[in-house]
């Protein structure tokens, strides 16, 4: 097994940044759950829409974030490997968010690189806390992210089903994720903390509807 300098783990991490932030530089490994479904909205629910998918994306680009922090600080080898894998499956939902947020003729978040940069702080502290508490945030960060996409499940125009089946796969792979978490050790994090989190994910929230 190949042994990683210091310079290797900046290389990657700067790598894996540019994966998650630069539009078209991942590509999904499954295929889009909606590429059978037709797609005409008026221009009010393809804005509402757009900004609901933006908000998606921001949430996937910190759950990259998350894993890509943790894995660098964790210390047993396969919760390492586990935060890896999550985020090469998550990579999948960037994608389909990019596409979506394509065909709508919008954009992603201007403010991705804020939240990246926040929430790669989160998880290596979390990682240096130890792996159990790292599994918890991975549990806690999945049900936040799969309480948001249920909220914008509802929202979606009747007649929307392309961006309904993203999300409605994007959710069972989120609790898939929390439940690997839990099963692997994780435990519930300080109240605090968790005040925190949802804090910071209203701010994304609200913030990357617009932005």
């Amino acid at each position: 097994m190949r042994h990683y300098t210091g310079l290797d783990k900046i290389i990657n991490s700067f790598d894996q940044a540019l994966r998650s932030l630069v539009p078209g530089a991942t590509s999904a490994q499954r295929t889009n759950p909606s590429s059978d479904e037709p797609s005409q909205l008026c221009v009010s629910d393809a804005r509402h829409v757009a900004g609901l998918m933006r908000v998606n994306h921001s949430g996937e680009v910190c759950a990259q974030a998350l894993y890509h922090g943790q894995a660098l600080t964790a210390k047993l080898p396969h919760v390492r490997e586990e935060m890896q894998q999550a985020a090469i499956e998550e990579q999948d939902h960037l994608a389909w968010c990019e596409d979506r947020l394509q065909e709508l003729d919008s954009h992603t978040s201007v403010l991705n690189p804020i939240w990246y940069g926040l929430s790669y702080g989160m998880g290596a502290i979390a990682g240096i806390a130890g792996d159990k508490y790292s599994l918890g945030f991975v549990a806690e960060t999945e049900r936040q992210v799969s309480q948001h996409l249920q909220e914008h499940i509802q929202q979606l125009p009747a007649h929307d089903e392309r961006s309904r089946k993203i999300l409605v796969q994007m959710n069972e792979d989120e609790l898939h994720h929390r439940e690997t978490a839990l099963n692997a050790g994780g435990v519930d994090l300080p109240v605090p903390v968790r005040i925190t989190m949802t804090a910071i994910s209203k701010l994304m929230t609200k913030t990357s509807y617009y932005l």
